[in-house]
């Protein structure tokens, strides 16, 4: 069932007071020695009493609350809405991870020139490495790839700076992977670097790699090998953006289930495009009624499907996307799949975990792509 087509002004059995605080669901993906376990509960020093305390005379918090009599009112607010917004407070437990997991798991994770899916017997001793720490092998290898991007991004310029070597050294046989483990960067970026010391123009090498059968024999075994090596730069991301679509079907599905009247970001986009010709700002759920998270007031809910790291790059990101939000609407929140570190700290948005949510049709999700 695909809920991001309901219309969100219809309630159905609306729930004045709501209050929820259940453990993380079962992690159903895991296999072999990962097993069907829970994800660990985090230390004292990482509840949700410790994550800082928001400051409600913010500006924010000030916007949050008055969205509702703005004039003009925010973008995508409907002009009228019967009933008038509803307050819902929402308890949401919260189980952090400590930056100092986040370190130490970051050290067993990440290994010089590993940028690809991993076979078995690494993700087994992974496994082994995290026994004792408090975090769950699926956030771990999350982070993993969260610290393979930011390795990526700040290392870019240092590879392109090369790049005739690596074409120089290319041209005298050596494979792109054994070049991307000796430069440390991803497959797929190596081979771009490649491509550059050529001489390749930023839009010829675009235009090459999303028709990889136009390239001669050598560059298109090559590139198809350094793709099924690269889950960082890799051209195609189909399956990691379908994946974040149905975590957001399971938010709709969770404040649906509480009565909450939301607009989604399909919506909004539809609505914008219209008007302006393009989509502005598209948070995926923007609350129509008052809805307070652990006490706060959350304008809008964003959903990523990965760890929250307290990396410079994930957080540069984040924030930028979230002040256009703040901006328009005030407060909100993200929900991490994958849980977060205590340490992230993002202005003008809460941080949350999947504590609450049933990730059933996610799993699911997961389990038709292994087939």
């Amino acid at each position: 069932m695909v809920y991001r087509k309901h219309s969100p002004l219809s309630l159905g059995g609306f729930m004045g007071f709501t209050t929820l605080g259940v453990s993380l669901s079962e992690e159903k993906r895991a296999k072999g020695r990962r097993g069907r376990r829970r994800d660990r509960r985090r230390s004292e020093d990482s509840n949700a009493s410790n994550l800082g305390v928001v400051d409600m005379e913010s500006e924010s918090i000030k916007r949050a609350l008055g969205r509702f009599d703005a004039n003009p009112l925010p973008m995508g607010f409907p002009k009228e809405i019967d009933p008038p917004p509803r307050k819902i407070d929402v308890k949401w437990e919260l189980n952090a991870v400590s930056r100092d997991v986040q370190n130490k798991t970051g050290e067993i994770v990440s290994r010089r020139g590993e940028f690809g899916f991993l076979p078995q017997e690494r993700v087994d001793e992974i496994a082994s490495e995290l026994e004792g720490l408090p975090i769950s092998l699926e956030q771990a290898l999350s982070l993993r790839n969260a610290l393979n991007q930011e390795k990526s991004v700040y290392s870019h310029h240092k590879l392109m700076r090369r790049s005739n070597e690596l074409n120089r050294r290319y041209n005298s046989g050596e494979d792109v992977i054994s070049l991307s483990k000796r430069f440390d960067a991803p497959p797929v970026n190596t081979f771009r670097a490649i491509l550059t010391g050529r001489g390749w123009s930023k839009n010829r090498i675009k235009e090459s790699l999303k028709q990889p059968s136009k390239m001669k024999a050598r560059d298109r075994e090559q590139f198809e090998l350094a793709e099924s090596m690269d889950r960082v730069s890799s051209v195609n991301q189909d399956e990691t953006h379908k994946a974040s679509m149905v975590f957001e079907d399971v938010l709709y599905l969770f404040f649906d289930s509480i009565g909450v009247r939301y607009r989604t970001q399909e919506q909004l986009m539809a609505e914008q495009k219209k008007a302006e010709g393009r989509a502005v700002i598209t948070p995926d759920l923007l609350m129509i009624d008052d809805v307070r998270i652990n006490g706060v007031p959350c304008a809008w809910i964003d959903a990523k499907h990965f760890f929250g790291a307290d990396l410079k790059f994930p957080r540069k990101k984040t924030q930028k996307q979230v002040d256009r939000y703040v901006a328009e609407y005030g407060h909100g929140a993200i929900v991490y799949r994958h849980g977060f570190c205590s340490g992230l700290k993002i202005n003008g948005a809460e941080q949350l975990d999947a504590s609450p949510l049933d990730l059933t049709l996610l799993d699911k999700f997961h389990e038709e792509s292994k087939s």
